[in-house]
């Protein structure tokens, strides 16, 4: 058996009926050129047909009850995993369009698994408009993180749109890095072991944490010195009870469209998102009259994954920025969106990589209580809103042929916040994932356009006009004398 790491573990002890802590990853193909009638049937034969299940997917919990998955969690390998069971074939009446795809990974994700069984499904869907078909796996959060997930599907794809016969996910085992550990054994010698190096290792990082633990209550005491601490969001909709059903919403992007914006800025690619996020929110809770005074923030995954680690535990530490949705002008939302995320960035690197961890844990103890004792949605919340950026595979890639046209991260939510947005960058786009909670968040769809025209406002600021257009308008003003073209006039000097 193989125990599972403290923060592994405490996505197990916060599940419930209406906080399933599964995610999600919803991939669009297009059929082959020459695909057969029957290439989807043929190719869910194929992948069933292949025995060999490889970690994690061949694991499941020791003990399934309540006890099992909080005092003592750990994995054991499933001799008899059923792959008709997990793996599933599902059709939308022809030709499915992508709101009705929307429709069916929303119901796929409200769906909880079963913990007597290894905890992830996987369900191919036929029947998408202009000759595409999808594939959404889900998988518990205890075992694989958003960083780990994209490497592990990356694996199965292929560069080459000619190889076929390809293994399926289950079957395609991490690639063994030089000098890595193997997985610590659930035995009483191996826990005293782990329990002693713990106790070194915190003794060692106690002073660095302790330093930033007294940064994070200076600044709640000073909120002049930039640093967004928990609990500083106001409570708002998204900060309620949730249930068990989920909204599903997708936004797709040029990468390059950010990119430009971001440079134009000086800011990084996750200011421009954190800024999209924040305006479509302001615009959603004004349309609600339920928009506070103060800003919304944001909890932000990190990755602390080295680049060369196949593993599929969770290995991320968190920061608090600011959304500054009080703010009315977009220019001004985003000096303040970058100056929060730099000062949170400066806080935690100033701690070492072997103190993230527990870090991490001290930072996220108050949400976890918070879910654990049912006092999540009933208090002021840790944050408002989680929004992760996930970079994914930069080449296109396929499978069986099947060119894989985007990708689109299905998260989790909890207790006290109603909504996750989780951005999946792949081959040249940059590929928005909305998930919500059904009741909490009605017409929840409308932050996806929302995020859009966020964009489309932000460009018309930060850039340029094209060629074309400012040729037009020297030409006009040549010709004419009329009077200089309004948009040169709203066009700042940022980032210039």
């Amino acid at each position: 058996m193989k125990r599972l790491g403290t923060l592994d573990a405490s996505w197990l002890a916060v599940e419930s009926d209406d906080t399933p802590m599964h995610v999600g990853n919803l991939q669009i193909f297009s059929l082959p050129e020459d695909a057969p009638e029957t290439f989807l049937r043929d190719m869910l034969a194929r992948m069933k047909a292949e025995a060999d299940i490889a970690p994690p997917w061949c694991y499941k919990l020791a003990f399934s009850g309540f006890l099992g998955r909080v005092v003592t969690p750990s994995w054991k390998v499933d001799k008899k995993l059923d792959l008709d069971y997990h793996v599933r074939h599902s059709a939308l009446p022809r030709p499915g369009s992508e709101r009705e795809l929307g429709i069916l990974v929303s119901r796929l994700h409200s769906n909880p698994l079963d913990f007597a069984r290894p905890l992830w499904e996987c369900h191919i869907i036929e029947g998408l408009e202009n000759n595409r078909f999808a594939l959404y796996t889900k998988m518990h959060h205890s075992m694989i993180d958003g960083i780990s997930g994209v490497r592990l599907m990356q694996r199965v794809l292929s560069k080459d749109p000619g190889e076929i016969n390809m293994l399926p996910p289950w079957s395609v085992r991490p690639e063994r890095t030089r000098g890595s550990k193997t997985d610590t054994e659930a035995s009483v010698p191996a826990a005293f072991s782990q329990a002693m190096e713990a106790l070194k290792l915190q003794a060692d990082m106690a002073p660095r944490l302790v330093g930033a633990m007294n940064r994070l209550v200076h600044s709640a005491r000073h909120p002049e010195d930039g640093l967004t601490t928990p609990f500083a969001g106001p409570v708002s909709v998204l900060n309620h009870r949730v249930t068990g059903q989920r909204r599903f919403a997708t936004q797709h992007y040029q990468l390059e469209r950010i990119k430009h914006v971001s440079h134009a800025t000086n800011g990084s690619l996750n200011d421009i998102v954190l800024y999209l996020c924040g305006t479509a929110l302001r615009r959603f809770l004004l349309e609600q009259e339920g928009l506070p005074d103060t800003p919304l923030t944001a909890g932000i995954p990190v990755n602390i994954r080295p680049s060369d680690d196949q593993g599929t535990g969770t290995q991320i530490s968190f920061m608090i920025a600011s959304l500054a949705t009080d703010e009315a002008d977009p220019l001004t939302r985003l000096q303040n969106i970058k100056q929060s995320t730099r000062r949170a960035k400066q806080h935690l690197q100033k701690l070492p990589r072997k103190a993230l961890t527990q870090y991490t844990m001290l930072l996220m103890s108050p949400y976890i209580l918070q879910l654990m004792s049912g006092l999540g949605g009933r208090m002021r919340p840790v944050f408002n809103v989680t929004i992760s950026n996930v970079p994914g595979p930069e080449e296109t890639l396929y499978y069986e042929g099947a060119r894989l046209e985007a990708m689109y991260p299905v998260s989790l939510i909890a207790h006290g916040g109603a909504l996750n947005i989780t951005c999946l960058s792949y081959s040249g786009s940059l590929n928005f994932g909305f998930t919500g909670c059904r009741d909490t968040l009605p017409s929840m769809q409308k932050l996806a356009v929302y995020t859009g025209e966020a964009l489309d406002e932000l460009e018309s600021l930060v850039l340029p006009p094209p060629a074309s257009s400012a040729a037009a308008a020297r030409k006009t003003k040549a010709g004419t004398g009329a009077r200089k073209a309004p948009g040169k006039k709203a066009t700042p000097k940022t980032g210039s």
